[in-house]
């Protein structure tokens, strides 16, 4: 997959994987991995930049006796995944427009 589509695309799961509820990295990267490859080595970098970005915030809570940091959605990561839902026509127009079968060509 193109990177920069994947990279995007990421971005999109790992705002979608905290949308109803607060969730930690390790959880994060179960969620995804069945939709699209992501290791730690990406998802933490993500994690920094939608939170520099301000669509993701993090907290620590003890769990086990260790601290785990936790995401929790903002509203401005609540309206990119809405945005994402809207533009998500124009991407099935463009993949019906590539995956078209047909040859016939109108020099009009």
């Amino acid at each position: 997959m193109d990177v920069q589509l994947k990279r995007g695309l990421l971005d999109i799961c790992v705002l979608a994987s905290v949308k109803y509820r607060d969730s930690y990295g390790y959880r994060m990267i179960k969620d995804i991995r069945p939709y699209i490859t992501i290791s730690e080595s990406t998802l933490y970098p993500i994690l920094k930049r939608l939170e520099a970005v301000d669509m993701i915030t993090e907290y620590s809570k003890e769990h086990n006796g260790r601290l785990r940091k936790y995401y929790h959605i903002t509203d401005c990561g609540r309206q990119r995944l809405e945005d994402f839902c809207k533009e998500w026509d124009q991407l099935t127009a463009v993949y019906q427009y590539i995956m078209r079968g047909d040859d016939s060509y109108d020099e009009g």
